[in-house]
């Protein structure tokens, strides 16, 4: 089940990707847990008014005009604080990302320090108007406003905790390394030993792991494709971020057809152009009515199923540091070695599968897969051109490629030694 299981994974780290990038979730978790801690903190309280509890002497007393003066007070001064404190942060940021590029601000959104101060200060709020609500002409929720001046004094240390972590976060080199890291998790999720994959189209894996062969080659299948194959065209518009490929060779057994993708997560569709081709063609009506549910497209780009989007976001920063605007070199280098350390992951770990066999080793889908070529490509080539006459990148993009061939296979340690080697000798030739 390693190849099922792999699947699975990678779907849930998109799904996992899809609920971290927002600011509700975590915000919308902890109301509710302040919620359930408001319903124990007033049971508690009603318990003690009609005396079947004694509250401990450190719970404040008081008339309900001061419990309802407390309350309203913490409560204005959070909510004034929370949306003092993060429209600084979002101007800040929005000045950041005009300089090293737009994405900074979607790295702030899926940050959990961010959101989780967010989601403190909001409870709090929440937590204080809910105790100020339950306040009546003689009955006080004593220990309720108590717990509401301990949570405050929480949000106080949160805030100071927020202060140091987005003055830490927003430094380039820190968010150059949060890209990294995001993209050696991708790398992670999509990697499979050598044996399970090949870069060869004729070459594939079942479902259930096992390494079965059956029916025709990839090669006759294409063939079949491309004469009687029909064509099945985009059901919306966007960046294809997440391909459901389990799925999609389900239904292609389930029809006893052959899927074949135009496109690759991270390309963008558009709707009624050509998506896909099936064969046989009666095929082609059921698939393209289910295409909707295998296809999650979107406005954006995400690392799921494509780490050419890791690479893209590091270059851009680089390409960016090497403007004449910018002018600074170091952040390139950054970028550079960070590069070098996510192409020695992709050389040994990365084997990508451009077909994908059934249970019985039929092959049921061919995907088009972005080569290890086209990355290295990627990771070097547009910031060469952006170094021109800096020669300190260049030699840094050297060591990069020097580090990759140590530690690839010998057929991708040709493609990498390569790259440098066309790129100091003259302009770069347009990439397929």
């Amino acid at each position: 089940m390693r190849i099922t299981l792999r699947g699975l994974a990678v779907e849930s780290d998109w799904r996992d990707e899809a609920l971290r990038t927002n600011l509700w979730l975590i915000p919308a978790i902890e109301s509710l847990a302040a919620v359930a801690l408001f319903a124990a903190t007033v049971s508690l309280d009603e318990a003690a008014y009609h005396g079947a509890l004694r509250l401990p002497s450190w719970v404040i007393s008081g008339s309900p005009d001061a419990a309802r003066q407390i309350l309203s007070s913490l409560a204005g001064a959070i909510i004034t604080v929370v949306g003092v404190v993060f429209s600084i942060v979002i101007v800040t940021l929005t000045l950041a990302s005009q300089q090293f590029g737009p994405r900074m601000l979607r790295t702030f959104i899926r940050d959990r320090g961010a959101q989780v101060t967010l989601g403190t200060f909001v409870a709090t709020f929440f937590y204080a108007m809910l105790a100020l609500i339950s306040i009546g002409s003689t009955f006080v929720p004593h220990l309720s406003v108590t717990v509401a001046l301990a949570l405050t004094a929480t949000d106080l240390g949160v805030l100071i905790y927020f202060i140091h972590h987005i003055a830490t976060a927003i430094q380039l080199p820190a968010v150059i390394a949060s890209i990294a890291h995001d993209l050696a998790r991708a790398i992670d999720a999509e990697a499979v030993p050598a044996s399970a994959g090949d870069s060869s189209l004729g070459a594939g894996t079942s479902l259930n792991g096992t390494a079965s062969v059956n029916g025709p080659s990839a090669e006759i299948l294409l063939a079949r494709l491309d004469r009687s194959g029909r064509v099945v065209a985009a059901p919306a518009s966007g960046y294809l971020q997440f391909v459901r490929h389990a799925t999609l060779v389900r239904i292609a057994a389930e029809h006893d057809a052959v899927i074949r993708l135009h496109y690759r997560p991270g390309h963008f569709i558009t709707q009624g152009h050509p998506m896909a081709a099936v064969w046989p063609p009666e095929a082609a009506t059921v698939v393209g009515r289910r295409l909707e549910t295998v296809h999650i497209t979107g406005p954006l780009r995400t690392l799921s199923q494509d780490i050419a989007f890791g690479i893209d976001q590091l270059v851009e920063i680089a390409i960016r540091a090497l403007s004449p605007a910018v002018n600074d070199t170091f952040t390139a280098l950054t970028c550079i070695d960070w590069l070098g350390d996510s192409l020695c992951k992709i050389a040994v770990d990365w084997h990508p599968q451009p077909v994908h066999r059934d249970r019985l080793g039929t092959i049921r889908l061919i995907t088009v897969p972005v080569s290890y070529e086209r990355l290295v490509q990627r990771s070097f080539e547009k910031v060469r051109q952006a170094a021109g006459g800096m020669p300190a990148v260049l030699i840094r993009q050297l060591d990069a490629l020097a580090k990759v061939m140590a530690v690839a296979p010998p057929f991708r340690s040709q493609v990498a030694g390569a790259v440098p080697v066309a790129s100091l000798r003259g302009p770069a030739t347009p990439l397929p």
